[in-house]
């Protein structure tokens, strides 16, 4: 009662009372608590607690050796399986190239899966009458050269530097010594490793011819899962010019196939007139080889030439100066003009960008260089530019 009456409170009630706010100066206002404060580290019972193990030196520098071990192994990946990689990328080139055709003949009504067949039809029927050109020739003369081999040898045993040198070294019988069960197996290695080669060849020919035609069935699936990828602001943007990208591979395709086309018809008119064996294997040789940019009509020439050589010399001369009218035509005349109508790339950033490909990647670096400074023009003149224009 008393304790009631003096107005004092129990000690439950004085024990939870808060502590009255500390003095400030007239005219401060009271701070608010600030929620980007750092926060003081709790303090155990040895002392306050240390950073976390993410800033440590050592955690940072095992995440960023291994970030360099799995960047090595990423290197080594792709280096393994830089064959299979390049297969891909001819195969998708190709396809990038052939695509204006499906989309040609989807215009006219044909559905899709017929228009993709229709086109790998025709590779494939250009690829066998290549083959059906090029095989029977070279195996027509390599029978020739072994039943004419007897004939050789009587020849090299009549001839009396031959027949001196037998009598001083015995190379004839050096020669049959030579013929032993070692020799043997080393050349049937030989010959094992070129058949190796040439089904290797037809294989890795048969897996970008494949991989083309998977490639051209699924083209539009493929660009829109890439579309995809882009943010949806710069989409459009993107679309339109990837789109102009890949129409000037395309009409870059087509046109090399007709400056192409063009080089073997002309090549087979000339090796008809001058009576050359073999003219439609050859004029696939120079059509093939024409394809490569800068250097693929001269390789050409120099193999009819040398047929030509073979039949006569008269023969020979007309083929060296007919290549070579015809490569300055090529070169000056309709190789820039269709170029230019396709693909937009003037005639110097065209040399530049073949010799570059060709150090660089060898013959597909060539085949690729002018398509690639077609698109790094484009992306310059509508990407680069307008930005620059806006500083």
């Amino acid at each position: 009662m008393a304790a009631e009456a003096s107005g004092d409170k129990p000690a439950e009630e004085r024990a939870v009372e808060p502590e009255p706010a500390p003095d400030r100066p007239a005219g401060e206002a009271a701070e608010a608590p600030d929620d980007d404060a750092p926060v003081p580290p709790p303090t155990g019972r040895f002392g306050p607690l240390g950073r976390p193990l993410g800033r440590n030196a050592f955690v940072t520098g095992f995440v960023g050796g291994l970030g360099v071990l799995l960047a090595y192994a990423a290197y080594i990946a792709v280096r393994n399986a830089a064959g299979v990689l390049l297969l891909i990328f001819i195969a998708l080139f190709l396809a990038v190239g052939l695509n204006p055709a499906v989309v040609r003949l989807r215009r006219w009504g044909v559905p899709h899966g017929l228009a993709v067949g229709t086109v790998a039809l025709g590779i494939i029927l250009l690829f066998c009458g290549g083959l059906f050109a090029l095989v029977p020739p070279v195996v027509n003369e390599s029978t020739q050269v072994i039943d004419n081999l007897p004939g050789y040898v009587d020849q090299l045993n009549d001839n009396p530097t031959i027949r001196d040198l037998n009598e001083r070294y015995d190379i004839i019988q050096r020669a049959s010594s030579a013929v032993t069960a070692e020799n043997i197996t080393r050349a049937l290695g030989g010959v094992l490793g070129g058949a190796s080669l040439v089904f290797g060849t037809v294989f890795r020919v048969l897996t970008v011819l494949v991989l083309t035609i998977y490639f051209m069935a699924a083209f539009d699936r493929i660009k829109e899962g890439a579309y995809q990828l882009v943010p949806a602001s710069r989409r459009q943007r993107v679309r339109l010019i990837t789109d102009e990208i890949l129409t000037k591979v395309g009409a870059y395709m087509v046109g090399a196939l007709a400056v192409a086309l063009l080089a073997g018809t002309s090549t087979y008119v000339f090796l008809i007139i001058t009576g050359v064996a073999y003219p439609f294997a050859l004029a696939v040789v120079v059509a093939v080889c024409d394809l490569i940019p800068q250097i693929g009509a001269t390789l050409g020439a120099i193999v009819v030439s040398i047929v030509g050589f073979a039949s006569s010399l008269t023969v020979g001369i007309a083929c060296v100066v007919f290549f070579i009218i015809y490569q300055q035509v090529e070169n000056y005349l309709i190789y820039p003009k269709v170029m230019r109508r396709s693909v937009e790339v003037s005639d110097v950033a065209a040399i530049v960008a073949a010799l570059l490909g060709a150090a660089l990647f060898g013959v597909i670096g060539t085949l690729v260089a002018i398509p690639a400074v077609a698109a790094i023009q484009l992306i310059l003149r509508e990407v680069v530019v307008p930005r620059q224009q806006e500083r």
